[in-house]
């Protein structure tokens, strides 16, 4: 069930399309959350954090518990996540190199109790 609904739509296979489709007939708070979940991931995916404010509302509007919540999280640091949906930008060289950084000092550390002299 979350891969259906969590899965970019045309990934889905018709048999799996069809479960989806009568499982969400079945329960409209479902159906509204599938939605949305949608709709999140086509801000993800096509960079449109503009319209995350209006998601937010709807989400809240709907009054899906745990969606709700996350949702809400989310406004707290408004200009932050809609930056991170609407620029193309990652930390892949940044992370690498405070590994490297990482792997460093901690080759160069002295174990408590070692004896440890400058010869």
């Amino acid at each position: 069930m979350t891969g259906w609904l969590t899965r970019h739509p045309a990934t889905l296979t018709e048999e799996d399309r069809a479960g989806l489709k009568d499982v969400l007939a079945r329960c409209p708070e479902l159906d509204t959350a599938a939605g949305h979940v949608r709709d999140f991931g086509e801000m993800l995916t096509g960079r449109l954090g503009s319209t995350l404010p209006a998601w937010i509302d709807a989400v809240d509007a709907s009054r899906l518990p745990g969606l709700t919540g996350f949702a809400l999280h989310l406004r707290r640091d408004l200009d932050a996540v809609t930056a991170g949906l609407t620029l193309d930008w990652n930390s892949g060289s940044i992370e690498g190199a405070v590994n490297r950084i990482k792997k460093i000092s901690g080759s160069s550390t002295v174990e408590p109790g070692s004896d440890y002299s400058a010869s």
